[in-house]
């Protein structure tokens, strides 16, 4: 059985654990850059990605990341995650953080605003209702979320987002009025995949619907990684993480 790590430096590893358990495959924690030797695939979670990125470099993880995408092994960022996967990000805190890399894109850091402007938004999703059925739509909870800004040739976007735009009706230098929805809406991305490579801004292991997961492992079952027979114990941890994430947590982005 294929073994599919989940990178558990913080987090929403749990939900990730629980998700793939439900598919009947068995999940592994991984915290140490040995531990990515013992496995064919990698979730890395949503979580703060600043501090994700200190305890990443504090166990020296980024190295063996690096290579563990080099090595053309499929790798799946949610939220946080996709920002570490994304070859540039902007929008960071001061200093800004380490990234893996991987991912022929521009990521903002925190497009969406702060915490209490996250939401849940209905995502047309035609490529993931193709490969695993169900409705044509995927409810996609953003928390702190990024977003892809631009992304290279070879990417392919999987899903976005309409953001309303404004037309400003009145400026001066004291006062600057707009109005909502004036002018045609744009998009911004949400779910991108490269190669083995798949990124998405917000996080499916916070809902019941279990098809991007089920996605991914099939990324995982397509590069031949579906043979191998080791099998690895699920953490004990997940026994309870099946309920709903509420947004009050702070180990979102």
């Amino acid at each position: 059985m294929a073994v599919v790590g989940v990178l558990a430096l913080q987090g929403s590893f749990n939900e990730h654990i629980a998700a793939l358990r439900r598919l009947g495959m068995k999940g592994v924690e991984i915290r140490k850059p040995e531990q990515l030797q013992s496995i064919s695939s990698l979730i890395i979670p949503g979580g703060e990605s600043t501090t994700m990125a200190k305890l990443a470099e504090f166990h020296n993880l980024f190295p063996a990341l690096r290579e563990f995408v080099q090595m053309g092994k499929p790798v799946w960022g949610t939220c946080a995650g996709l920002i570490f996967l994304a070859n540039k990000a902007v929008g960071q805190k001061e200093g800004g953080q380490e990234l893996v890399g991987g991912l022929n894109c521009t990521v903002h850091r925190n497009y969406f605003g702060s915490q209490i402007q996250s939401f849940e938004a209905e995502l047309l999703v035609p490529e993931l209702a193709s490969q695993e059925g169900g409705p044509e739509t995927f409810r996609g909870v953003f928390i702190r979320a990024p977003a892809v800004l631009e992304v290279g040739p070879e990417v392919e976007v999987l899903a976005d987002y309409p953001i309303p735009s404004k037309k400003v009706l009145y400026s001066s230098s004291a006062v600057e009025i707009q109005e909502e929805s004036a002018v045609p809406e744009k998009k911004v991305i949400v779910a991108i995949k490269q190669g083995n490579l798949l990124g998405t801004a917000f996080h499916p292991e916070l809902t019941a619907d279990t098809r991007w997961h089920s996605y991914f492992l099939k990324m995982v079952r397509d590069v031949g990684e579906g043979t191998s027979n080791t099998t690895v114990a699920v953490s004990e941890a997940a026994s309870s993480s099946d309920r709903q994430t509420k947004y009050d947590l702070p180990i979102f982005r």
